[in-house]
């Protein structure tokens, strides 16, 4: 299955997995899952960082170093996400959180999120 990880989701898993549930923990050690991060996700670490909503131990370039040791994907951001973005319900006001819903939809990929306001869009998400 692949698999695109929410922005928390990374930050759990590289602070041990507690906080993730079983299935998310069972979905990242499958080695015959595809796990992907969209590079939104580390925009968004580091604005946080910058502006001191977020604390995570070795900043942005921990952030990259969990995705490389772990074998996460970097994937980019395409028009077509764009796209789909600007059709998407107001159900989630999170720019970052949309832009993963977009991806996800235009991928056909599987989002891994504890955020429930995912979950209200017909993405396919695990949790």
């Amino acid at each position: 299955m692949n698999l695109l990880l929410d922005t928390h989701v990374i930050l759990w898993f590289a602070e041990g997995g507690g906080k993730l549930s079983q299935a998310a923990k069972q979905a990242l050690c499958d080695e015959n899952n595809v796990r992907y991060v969209s590079i939104v996700s580390a925009w968004e670490v580091a604005i946080k960082l910058k502006a001191e909503k977020l604390r995570f131990d070795g900043g942005l370039s921990e952030f990259y170093r969990v995705l490389d040791r772990n074998d996460f994907f970097e994937m980019g951001v395409k028009r077509k996400y764009l796209s789909l973005l600007n059709g998407l319900d107001d159900i989630h006001s999170d720019p970052f959180d949309r832009l993963l819903i977009a991806t996800a939809l235009a991928e056909n990929i599987t989002i891994v999120t504890a955020d429930e306001n995912i979950h209200r869009y017909k993405a396919r998400w695990l949790w």
